[in-house]
């Protein structure tokens, strides 16, 4: 925040009375009128030396990704807190940009930061981003403005935008992953959420058998599909595998990493997706499942926002729920552990430090959306999880909806979590899985070995690139 300077220049001639010399009442009189006139002329300096608080119309972005009808609710608290900021900051205008968070993560922002002109203020994905960009001097270190706020301590897990020490983001929310599934309809079959993988694979074969649509699918997008491949790579092959690649520890094409990508053919072959998922769009799969044509979806936690009143899966309000995926037979590790991270949230251009006006704004933004009215907001809004510490007396109190319930206790009772791939391989690797792989196996244009062996070397070209 802006912190004007008390200016006490005026005190500083206080003592001139007393030093000056002891003559006639005549002198005596000059030099008690003397220090007085120095004294307004002092004040007159102090007042024209103090920078008074500019009201000048300034204009900074907001890069944000809330964009889809399924985000509206996300967008309404980031809003919020811009009136807020623009209330507190004299003369600021935000300009609020929304763009794909795909598109802005891959795409935009990266070559916004290689030119040298990103937003002031721009969503951005913790791990490995915010350590490359951070490397390059292009954020700015919030670590003294953290200590400032009296916020560090607040924060569940910073380590994704923690780089030699210093922070240079802040995770908006957390988030896991699983199958939502129709509720309505696993009743009408008298089944439970599966408790072992046979029991999941027979629950697909059946609906399959109805005529029904398993499970959603939209691969335009490659970290669409990527979410359940990750899943199953690391059911087969232990949940730290992934953080595994970049080190040499292991390797893709290693045999029980295969029996993921396999399995997830399987699912492909067996027609349990919805034919042409290839050329539909991350939309199209909250649609497959909200208009009841397929039975499970495998999501993010942050899905659950469009399971309320208002949002494009009203009408699934109190039949959806939540299950994790079951342990697979011969599976390393622990089989409980799921998807969980903390990676999604915002940054700061490095040259906002620089400009005492958007310093302000920045530490404005912080203070208003970082604090546990806003978390508490985007849990129940948005079925975000918080990013920030919260007694657990309070967000009892706060959820009231049986999914979120539901999604809390499946996120309790696993053991152990992992990050998602893509904040643990380098770029050309994430590149090369997304942008290629997952689609070949998916059209049948590569095999579960082969994928393997091309992201193996790959992977070897980027780990050698930075040894």
């Amino acid at each position: 925040m802006r912190k004007s300077l008390t200016m006490l220049l005026s005190l500083m001639f206080v003592t001139s009375a007393l030093l000056t010399g002891c003559g006639g009442n005549n002198n005596n009189a000059a030099a008690t009128e003397e220090p007085a006139a120095t004294n307004e002329a002092a004040a007159t300096n102090a007042a024209a030396t103090e920078e008074p608080v500019s009201a000048e119309p300034f204009e900074m972005t907001v890069r944000h990704t809330q964009v889809g009808a399924d985000k509206q609710k996300r967008l309404a608290i980031l809003e919020d807190v811009v009136g807020k900021v623009q209330e507190e900051v004299p003369g600021l205008t935000f300009k609020l940009d929304g763009v794909d968070s795909d598109v802005n993560r891959k795409e935009k922002l990266r070559g916004e930061m290689a030119a040298g002109n990103p937003p002031e203020i721009f969503d951005l994905f913790g791990s490995p981003d915010s350590k490359i960009y951070a490397k390059e001097g292009k954020l700015l270190d919030l670590t003294p403005i953290l200590d400032e706020l009296g916020i560090k301590d607040k924060f569940s897990n910073l380590d994704p935008f923690t780089y030699e020490g210093k922070i240079y983001g802040l995770p908006i929310g957390g988030s896991g992953e699983g199958f939502f599934y129709n509720k309505e309809y696993y009743d009408s079959k008298g089944w439970k959420a599966p408790a072992t993988f046979a029991e999941l694979e027979q629950q697909l074969a059946d609906i399959k058998a109805d005529g029904k649509v398993p499970l959603a699918g939209a691969s335009k997008a490659g970290w669409v599909p990527l979410m359940l491949a990750n899943h199953l790579w690391s059911r087969y092959a232990g949940p730290d595998v992934t953080a595994k690649f970049a080190t040499g520890e292991a390797k893709w094409n290693d045999p029980n990493v295969v029996k993921g990508f396999a399995k997830y053919k399987e699912w492909v072959d067996k027609g349990y997706f919805k034919k042409g998922e290839l050329g539909f769009e991350y939309a199209e799969y909250t649609t497959q499942f909200t208009s009841g044509e397929a039975i499970l979806m495998y999501d993010g936690t942050w899905k659950s926002s469009v399971f309320k009143a208002g949002q494009s899966g009203e009408g699934l309000i109190g039949k959806v729920g939540f299950f994790n995926i079951p342990a697979v037979d011969g599976g390393v590790g622990d089989q409980t552990a799921l998807m969980r991270d903390v990676n999604n949230g915002y940054g700061f251009s490095a040259s906002a430090g620089d400009d005492e006006r958007q310093l302000a704004a920045v530490k404005s933004f912080i203070k208003n959306m970082f604090n546990e009215e806003m978390q508490l907001r985007g849990l129940v809004e948005d079925g975000v999880l918080p990013a920030m510490k919260i007694d657990q007396a309070v967000l009892n109190e706060n959820i009231t909806d049986d999914l979120m319930s539901e999604i809390v206790a499946v996120l309790n009772s696993s053991q152990s979590s992992f990050p998602a791939f893509d904040s643990l391989v380098q770029a050309d690797v994430t590149t090369e899985i997304s942008n290629i792989q997952i689609q070949s196996l998916i059209g049948g244009q590569t095999t579960p070995e082969k994928m393997g062996d091309a992201l193996q070397k790959i992977q070897e070209e980027a780990n050698a690139a930075v040894e």
